[in-house]
């Protein structure tokens, strides 16, 4: 029986367009997904939008709607995502939407259970407001009025709000994250979470906007002069997604989630305030929480709000850098976990050097020489063939050099597991890249090493098919365990090797040397990564 997973994305806020940022929270959930299928695995990936909230009935007004057509301005809004993510090939289960009728349905239940239960009441909120964040702050986290997320002004409140209660679980919450029953990950952000609980009170969450300030949200189920505060929302996706009110077979089969995959200034709302809530509500917390870092220019956070977002469609459309190649820097930059730093030039020097200068040049160099000394067709190796490229101080460098290749190739499958395995510590995608990379390299080398044309020239043919057929199982090797990273480019080095069965259907057992077999007709195509200038 296959083992099942469920991942999800955080719901991006449609109060303006997508940006890098959300690229990278999505190309890592499907970089995942695609990896643990290729494992044999049943994938549930689910994605979605955030709808609600002050912010996006302000950007519907400054759009020029009228108030009240909020729903116009995000509807206009969310094909952006979803092209963009077709354009990423981002291969998602699931796309939900915080407008969604059942999603509403299901919100309103879950608080009305709650309120039933005793954990939601009602009093005066006296307090700082943010409105970009959506967040409270006490006097005492911010005392000179400035929010100490954005650093913009804070608003002062004295307003009669619902709040939960979120204190009563505090100690449960620090048992749940100590024992990873919640595994909070990376490692320093479990730190942080934890010392965060150790050394503060929680204060109850407010839950409600009174409609009098904010109209567009879910109306809270008890009380129809307020809509549900947008992060109390938006959390609920995660189990209103999946069927928790009306496919309770689908629910059972994938919660608890198996990872929660965010960006690190979110961290708060899905490690504290999403299991608490789960937790009074009955149910099981997700497995694992794991908070990227930001991608930052000229240091500071990338961000809408900041306007200094990169619009990911200009780079694709404008610069000429392939879909592929976006998700290549971004996954092989930083490690996963830490800030990055994000130019366009340094996004077009890695596409020319590791994609264009390495993994391109590779197969087209490989390819012309199958074209050129083998009329196109995969030679066959013998056992004792070869012993011409083994005569010599020189040639057994080659030959050790051959076996080097193999050996990382018999090994690279284990690797790519060990770095991508989120029931540990993953994932970790820089040097699961980096361990492609390193195949890559060492046959670009064998090439130069080896020097082929010089047997071609003696007319050493059972030399030269040593070193063709070397070459040739290298990439196939390297192409099936590209596909999570860069599904494009997997299935186009898949198709030039001449391979005419589905990628997809390559199962990590049969991920192993001889992948290609000899007699296999192959089908050069265009180079992978034509060379950009950077202006």
């Amino acid at each position: 029986m296959k083992k099942t997973y469920y991942i999800t994305s955080p719901l991006y806020y449609v109060n303006a367009a997508p940006h890098i940022g959300h690229c990278y929270t999505q190309v890592a959930c499907d970089t995942i997904s695609r990896f643990l299928r290729q494992n044999d695995c049943d994938v549930f990936f689910m994605t979605g939008t955030d709808e609600h909230g002050e912010k996006i009935e302000k950007a519907s007004i400054e759009s020029g709607l009228p108030k009240g057509c909020e729903n116009k301005f995000v509807d206009a809004i969310i094909p952006r995502f979803k092209d963009l993510w077709k354009y990423l090939d981002i291969n998602y289960n699931f796309f939900i939407r915080t407008s969604d009728k059942n999603h509403i349905d299901t919100v309103k239940h879950i608080l009305d259970v709650l309120n039933k239960n005793g954990h939601i009441y009602k009093k005066i909120y006296k307090g700082w407001f943010c409105t970009p964040c959506e967040m409270f702050w006490q006097q005492s986290q911010a005392p000179e009025g400035i929010c100490p997320d954005c650093k913009r002004n804070l608003e002062k409140l004295d307003e009669e709000n619902y709040f939960f209660k979120l204190s009563s679980y505090q100690d449960k919450l620090i048992k749940c994250i100590e024992s990873d029953e919640l595994a909070v990950r990376p490692p320093m952000r479990k730190n942080e979470v934890l010392s965060f609980l150790k050394g503060n009170n929680l204060q109850d969450l407010c839950i409600s906007r009174p409609k009098k300030r904010l109209k567009w949200g879910i109306e809270l189920p008890f009380d129809k002069d307020y809509v549900t505060y947008v992060w109390v929302d938006a959390l609920l996706n995660y189990i209103s997604g999946i069927g928790y009110l009306g496919n309770k077979k689908q629910f059972k089969k994938l919660w608890p989630a198996d990872l929660h995959l965010i960006g690190k200034d979110i961290l708060r709302h899905h490690a504290i305030y999403w299991p608490i809530l789960l937790i009074a509500l009955g149910e099981k917390v997700p497995r694992k929480v794991f908070a990227h870092g930001w991608w930052v220019i000229d240091k500071e956070k990338m961000s809408k709000s900041k306007d200094n977002a990169v619009d990911p469609m200009r780079l694709l459309n404008e610069k000429g850098i392939k879909a592929d190649a976006l998700r290549y820097f971004l996954l092989s930059q930083v490690q996963f976990g830490r800030d990055g730093s994000f130019t366009e030039n340094l996004c077009i020097e890695k596409y020319n050097s590791d994609l264009a200068n390495d993994l391109g040049n590779l197969l087209n160099r490989t390819l012309t020489m199958v074209e050129k000394y083998f009329d196109g067709v995969v030679p066959k190796v013998l056992k004792d063939e070869g012993r011409g490229v083994r005569d010599g101080e020189d040639d057994q460098v080659k030959a050790l050099l051959r076996e080097e290749i193999k050996g990382l190739a018999d090994e690279l499958p284990k690797k790519i597991k060990h770095y991508i395995d989120i029931e540990k510590d993953g994932p970790d995608f820089q040097p699961a890249l980096k361990a492609i990379w390193e195949l890559i390299n060492k046959a670009n080398k064998y090439i130069e090493v080896s020097a082929p044309w010089k047997y071609a020239k003696d007319k050493n043919t059972s030399a030269l098919a040593v070193i063709i057929d070397t070459l040739v199982q290298a990439q196939g090797i390297i192409s099936v365990l590209l596909y999570p990273f860069m599904p494009h480019t997997a299935k186009d080095i898949w198709s030039q090797l001449g391979q005419e069965n589905d990628i997809l259907n390559i199962k990590y057992p049969k991920i192993k040397w001889g992948i290609i077999k000899p007699g296999t007709r192959i089908n050069k195509g265009k180079p992978l990564f034509p060379r950009i200038t950077s202006e």
